[in-house]
């Protein structure tokens, strides 16, 4: 089977996500944190990231947290795109704040 590597670039995690499953299901199925969970389908926005790097396939998603601009962008929902090659994103979502506050934190310590 085939795994594409997806970083999350505020944290430096990496974890391995087949084309068949979305960005938000690879992170999950590994146990792995980094892109804030909602709902799962496309309706809340709470994993709103921002593809950096890397190809992908999208499905609908709510235009209430997805613009046509935001796409454009590459700024879709993590729950609702597949990779089709080796990812890089940021986390955009209602929750990005926590993951960076999270990230910074452990700079911090690793300076210390």
């Amino acid at each position: 089977m085939i795994y594409y590597t997806v970083l999350i670039e505020e944290t430096g995690e990496r974890f391995r996500c087949s084309p068949s499953e979305s960005l938000l299901v690879g992170m999950e199925r590994l146990g792995k944190k980094g892109i804030p969970v909602g709902c799962r389908g496309g309706g809340c926005g709470v994993c709103k990231v921002e593809i950096t790097a890397g190809t992908y396939v999208k499905r609908v998603m709510s235009r209430e947290y997805v613009s046509v601009e935001d796409e454009a962008a590459d700024r879709v929902l993590a729950c609702r795109v597949r990779p089709t090659s080796d990812i890089s994103l940021k986390v955009l979502g209602k929750m990005a704040k926590n993951v960076c506050r999270t990230s910074a934190a452990a700079a911090a310590t690793l300076a210390a």
